[in-house]
């Protein structure tokens, strides 16, 4: 039978989603400093004010009061009438040395190739024939919509009321085949300016979004995909009416909260733990990005049309103590999702060392994760600047999402005889 599938986004101004970007962004100054830091930072932001805490072992410091203020100018809050600015908020730091315990078990071997998982765990990764870059559709989309409205907002030349926190929410229409045939519902809330009586805003908005930000979107998408977008499409544009108080002051913040948001709208499975501020011994976070690599490889090469992986850790232990397969039913080789699982424990080293080699994740690179998913971007070089606690300036080139690559395809196809 056909049915509905609802994925969402929030933006880089979302409280909770500046608490992952000022996490990561403390974690990318330690890691360009000491690429071995164990780091484990969490972000609370609320009206004036930002807290942080955490553990920390590490040979450098980082200012971590002045990497947060400049982290929220980057996502646009600067005014005062937003209650929450860069320039005036206070900023409280209760980071502590991280636990002995905790890290006698990641180091406990002598031989880094076996050093210990950093926590226990389960994590997992997903991928979908759905999309050029295979992730799920609804979540692509929930994406697309928040990442053109805050370009409008930062070039400055139309919808100038635009403040930094929004939402987005997409439902499509499938087939019983499981094929996407329409967008159901499109759901916005954008945050904005006091400039009118509420029903002339929410006009003015409704209107906006219809006219400048779907055109746009719709430009950047491929044909087939533009088609989905129709007559029957629903909106509901801030549905309240108004969305004046939004950010910090309208909602607390804290890192860890938009999972969901941050790997795969919903499709697949998750294994409940967060991502941001946590070094790559933490396999919540590296093991994750480890389950996405392989789970995309083996989709790209034609293992399968959908398939999940989970992987589940004992802090302490190097190698997994579980792995699991799903294909849906749609594996395109005769083989049961168990004999994929042991062509893959044959093939690829799961221990944490082995995925931190392989995926270059003691580089500076997490920053940029934090917001608008951290599964499905394209893998690129970038140049970054950082400053320790003395003020001594580094630049740094970094390959970002390196989970993203295809670059298992030979060891795939050759291994699963395609």
């Amino acid at each position: 039978m056909p049915y509905l599938f609802t994925s969402e986004s929030v933006s880089e101004g979302h409280p909770d989603k500046i608490s992952d970007q000022i996490s990561d962004a403390i974690l990318d100054h330690f890691l360009a400093y000491d690429s071995e830091a164990k780091v484990a930072i969490e972000t609370l932001v609320t009206t004036g004010q930002i807290v942080l805490a955490g553990e920390v072992n590490s040979k450098t410091w980082v200012n971590v009061q002045k990497v947060a203020r400049d982290t929220l100018r980057k996502i646009g809050y600067t005014k005062n009438e937003y209650r929450f600015n860069a320039d005036s908020c206070g900023v409280i730091s209760s980071i502590q040395e991280q636990s002995r315990d905790l890290f006698q078990g990641i180091i406990q071997n002598k031989k880094k190739e076996n050093q210990g998982a950093g926590d226990q765990g389960m994590v997992f990764g997903y991928a979908i024939k759905e999309t050029e870059n295979y992730m799920p559709l609804s979540l692509e989309i929930s994406h697309y919509l928040l990442r053109e409205l805050s370009s409008i907002r930062n070039e400055g030349e139309k919808m100038l009321y635009l403040r930094p926190d929004a939402k987005s929410q997409v439902t499509l229409e499938y087939s019983d085949k499981n094929i996407p045939i329409h967008i159901h519902t499109i759901v916005i809330s954008t945050q904005h300016d006091e400039f009118d009586t509420k029903e002339k805003m929410h006009k003015r908005i409704v209107q906006d979004i219809k006219n400048i930000l779907i055109p746009r979107v719709k430009n950047i998408l491929s044909k087939d995909i533009k088609k989905l977008f129709t007559d029957r499409t629903k909106y509901y544009i801030n549905s309240t009416g108004k969305f004046v108080t939004g950010g910090p002051h309208g909602d607390t913040g804290i890192t860890g909260r938009k999972i969901i948001v941050d790997t795969y709208g919903g499709r697949g499975s998750h294994g409940g733990g967060s991502f941001s501020g946590k070094d790559p011994s933490k396999v919540d976070r590296s093991a994750a990005y480890a389950a996405r690599h392989i789970a995309k490889n083996l989709v790209a090469a034609g293992v399968a049309d959908e398939l999940s992986i989970q992987i589940s850790y004992a802090v302490g232990i190097a190698k997994p103590i579980g792995i699991f397969v799903n294909t849906y039913g749609s594996s395109k080789k005769e083989l049961l999702d168990e004999e994929i699982v042991l062509k893959i424990k044959k093939n690829f080293d799961f221990r944490p060392y082995a995925i931190t080699k392989r995926l270059k994740l003691c580089n500076p690179i997490y920053e940029e994760t934090a917001v608008y998913g951290h599964m499905g971007k394209i893998p690129k070089k970038v140049w970054k600047y950082f400053s320790d606690i003395e003020g001594n300036k580094k630049k740094q080139k970094v390959e970002l999402f390196t989970w993203e690559k295809l670059d298992y395809l030979p060891i795939i196809k050759e291994v699963f005889d395609i």
